[in-house]
């Protein structure tokens, strides 16, 4: 039976939000310790391939090294992106996959049929925002309201002294800077979720549409969430959209968001609002959130993410499964929700997390 619930999800404990972020290997060593010996319950052997969203890649350097550590098995993430991912796993190629969106109708079939004797399912990871970073000589601060931000990524604004721009930061000189737009130029979770805020606070003004691809013409594209910190590090007047973990290692700045009750910056108490503010949209073990990318509501910020980890909840071969449950068991776990909050997002609510847990427990 498919469950549909709109509102609060309740017990959200969310921990530091604005930390650390990860460029550095998609790869871990493997350790040297005996699972065995370890206290970690859901040690399993052996070593297996993931991929995709480059936005949880700190959450998951942190998870996968911790797991090694313990376990003494092997998980090797590479950051290729969200659709890369999805489409590495379709293909059989991975046995997970990472992405910053649940699975779309199309691709739940092609996912399904991968998995052959079961179903692929969605299970939740960790939460984030998506970051508005600039690079503008002498601005530190700055308030962007959705609509500004549509004309911005469209190409209707060309300079960071418009008066669109000046309207929502009273008392700041802006410059005549030209603006330099960064997109994803491969398909990115970060993407999707970025263009569905746009079009859900800014409908008549947001004309791209939404998906993991980046359809505009304007600016210049980067690979994946490290090609964007370069870019936007490297470029004065430049503007682009990025994990906020990702943006806080690299010290680059956030613009704060305006929907219409004041200026609200990225902390773990404006990205709780926007997380309680989903709809549940649960079948069995598959379990996805329609974030309510439109909302207003003063305090919260609603620009972001949940990243999902997919994978068959059967149809692995058994040596995949048992560590994919393994370590997946682990992410959803206290321990590695609490790593992932020391590398700088966000833990799930209390309510989601024991959905998630029994949903990584399934996998067979």
């Amino acid at each position: 039976m498919k469950l549909h619930r709109t509102g609060a999800i309740a017990g959200i404990a969310l921990a530091s939000l604005l930390a650390i972020s990860a460029c550095g290997s998609d790869n871990v060593d493997t350790a040297s310790s005996d699972s065995s010996a370890s206290s970690n319950p859901n040690c399993a052997e052996g070593q297996i391939s993931a991929s995709g969203s480059s936005a949880q890649k700190t959450a998951m350097n942190a998870w996968t090294t911790a797991y090694a550590k313990d376990c003494g098995a092997q998980i090797n993430y590479a950051a290729t992106g969200s659709g890369a991912g999805v489409k590495e796993f379709t293909a059989g190629k991975v046995a997970f996959a990472g992405s910053d969106s649940a699975l779309k109708d199309d691709e739940q079939t092609a996912a399904d049929a991968r998995c052959k004797t079961g179903k692929a399912i969605n299970i939740p990871g960790v939460a984030t925002a998506v970051g508005i970073v600039f690079n503008v000589k002498g601005i530190d601060k700055l308030t962007l309201d959705p609509a500004t931000i549509s004309k911005i990524f469209q190409g209707q604004i060309k300079t960071w002294n418009d008066p669109a721009i000046a309207k929502t930061n009273s008392g700041v000189t802006l410059p005549a800077t030209a603006i330099s737009v960064v997109f994803r130029s491969k398909d990115s979770g970060t993407t999707d979720n970025f263009t569905k805020f746009l079009e859900a606070q800014t409908p008549e003004t947001w004309k791209l549409g939404t998906g993991k691809g980046w359809k505009g013409t304007v600016g210049t594209g980067a690979p994946d969430s490290a090609g964007i910190v370069s870019a936007v590090t490297g470029k004065d007047g430049s503007v682009s959209y990025v994990d906020a973990p990702d943006a806080k290692k690299n010290s680059l700045k956030t613009a704060a968001i305006d929907t219409g009750a004041g200026a609200v910056e990225i902390s773990d108490e404006t990205v709780g609002k926007a997380i309680a503010a989903a709809e549940q949209d649960f079948d069995g073990n598959n379990l996805k959130l329609k974030l309510n990318y439109g909302l207003k509501e003063a305090g919260a910020y609603p620009a972001v993410l949940v990243t999902y980890q997919i994978t068959c909840e059967k149809g692995l071969t058994a040596d995949e499964a048992k560590l994919a449950k393994g370590f997946l068991s682990y992410v959803v776990s206290d321990a590695g929700q609490a790593a992932a909050a020391d590398a700088g997002y966000s833990k799930l609510p209390a309510e989601l997390l024991t959905k998630a847990q029994t949903a990584a427990a399934a996998i067979a």
